[in-house]
């Protein structure tokens, strides 16, 4: 199963600094960001993720100007989070996710993040 998110999610940096401004903008920004995420996901999943998995996430950033652990660290959460509250997920836990991969790749017009999901048979 394959999940593809057009566009990019905020960063670690972004949220942090929304926070400073004001703890309900951070939370603002992170639920904004959960919202984007479930419109990709009831367009292109089918049913629940059969857990555990392994998540393989592939960034695909418009350039090089944000760190990676920048891009990847909020967006594993938020990713992770949606798909907990759409119901895609039973949960986020050590029970549920095994484990996840990251890379990263430049694609300047088609910025994306690309998530699939590995069953680990137990």
């Amino acid at each position: 199963m394959k999940l593809v998110i057009k566009g990019r999610l905020p960063g670690l940096n972004e949220y942090i600094d929304q926070e400073r401004m004001h703890r309900q903008a951070g939370a603002r920004l992170k639920r904004d960001a959960e919202e984007t995420v479930l419109w990709f996901a009831k367009a292109s999943l089918r049913g629940k993720i059969k857990t555990p998995v392994i998540m393989h996430y592939v960034w695909i950033e418009p350039n090089r100007k944000r760190d990676k652990d920048n891009v990847s660290s909020f967006g594993r959460k938020v990713i992770q989070d949606a798909l907990v509250k759409g119901g895609y997920l039973p949960g986020d836990g050590w029970g549920q996710i095994e484990g996840f991969t990251d890379s990263f790749v430049v694609d300047r017009n088609n910025p994306r993040i690309e998530i699939t999901f590995e069953e680990v048979k137990k």
